[in-house]
């Protein structure tokens, strides 16, 4: 397992190398990772017992990918987006806009999802990302504090079992689903960039 002191490339910045100092870069990656977690909210995969998006998969491999510096200011343009009103989130316009929605039941988990980017990303930064067994573990922890967060903030406002019948529960399958998902396709995405130099 790596170590958790020495930096290395993200995915990324070894599949596209450029400039630390391009803030130009990072605007446009910023906007593009906000972009597709949009359409991660918005598009439902059929999946038992509830349908599922994909959006806790993609902001887990934004965070790895990107780093936890780009990934979680990612998240966080994506979540000021909503804030602001633009519909980006699941259920929205629908369900509300803006800091209304977010103060709704989803609300710690949105939250959650800036957390577990910066700690995937900082993993990412060490390694965690090129081998099966580390990027399950980076994806199991990325998924637990979503959930943390999640629960915590639904508890508050339905009671802890509540939460759980209907916060965590129906979304464990999918959780289990996408963090294996990550795992296979993050390793894979290093060995391809590997063939190819």
């Amino acid at each position: 397992m790596q170590g958790l002191s020495t930096a290395q490339p993200t995915l990324l910045s070894a599949a596209w190398p450029a400039s630390a100092d391009s803030l130009l870069r990072k605007f446009v990656l910023a906007l593009a990772g906000a972009a597709l977690l949009t359409l991660s909210a918005k598009v439902q995969v059929p999946f038992y017992p509830v349908p599922m998006t994909m959006q806790t998969f993609v902001v887990l491999v934004i965070g790895m990918a990107f780093g936890w510096r780009l990934g979680a200011a990612t998240v966080v343009l994506y979540l000021v987006e909503g804030a602001f009103g633009l519909p980006v989130f699941a259920g929205t316009p629908a369900k509300g806009i803006g800091l209304a929605y977010m103060a709704g039941p989803t609300g710690g988990y949105l939250v959650g999802f800036a957390v577990a980017a910066a700690v995937v990303g900082y993993l990412a930064e060490r390694g965690w990302d090129r081998n099966l067994l580390t990027t399950l573990a980076a994806m199991v922890a990325g998924t637990a504090l979503i959930f943390i967060f999640g629960y915590v903030w639904l508890a508050h406002l339905i009671g802890f079992q509540k939460a759980f019948q209907f916060g965590v529960l129906p979304f464990m399958s999918a959780a289990v689903f996408k963090i294996a998902l990550a795992a296979a396709v993050l390793p894979l995405c290093w060995r391809f960039l590997a063939r190819m130099k």
